[in-house]
């Protein structure tokens, strides 16, 4: 089943959910790097990747949600994709509050950190759904996809998808 929201013939979704994923990841690592030395500068960098990741996000989720609308109603693919959205807002949120709860003196306590471990924790488990939907169930994947398919951008692709 290939994806509703498409871009020069690619999810767009899967596209750009990487930027989140990694931002808030790596802001994670940074977190830990000035809990380890303290450094202020290691916690604004933290501190600006989490913005960041937050605004990816909220770009990404609207077109994960219009493909998850058109996965067929009583399938696993829309059970996952459910979970894996839902777990997501969740993710979000989580950041979000670590975000809003730091001080702007780039200082902060466990406790402000501790929001986004946590979300951290639970995106391991969306990524690894997200994963499932595309690896095993196909969401977001061409129906002519395989080993020695023509580019998204051939002629001839665009061609057949027209006949369909």
């Amino acid at each position: 089943m290939h994806a509703k929201a498409r871009f020069l013939g690619h999810s767009v979704h899967q596209m750009l959910v990487v930027f989140p994923l990694g931002l808030l990841a790596t802001a994670v690592v940074f977190d830990l790097i000035y809990l380890a030395g303290r450094s202020q500068v290691m916690a604004a960098v933290s501190y600006w990747m989490i913005a960041a990741g937050l605004v990816g996000g909220l770009l990404a989720a609207p077109f994960g949600t219009i493909d998850w609308l058109s996965i067929p109603a009583g399938t696993r693919a829309k059970r996952i994709g459910a979970i894996h959205g839902a777990g997501n807002v969740v993710v979000m949120l989580l950041f979000a509050l670590s975000f809003f709860l730091r001080d702007t003196a780039y200082a902060p306590e466990p406790r402000q950190m501790v929001w986004a471990f946590l979300g951290a924790a639970i995106a391991l488990v969306t990524a690894w759904l997200g994963g499932e939907l595309v690896d095993r169930l196909a969401v977001g994947v061409d129906e002519d996809a395989g080993l020695n398919a023509s580019s998204s951008l051939s002629k001839h692709r665009h061609a057949a998808a027209g006949k369909q």
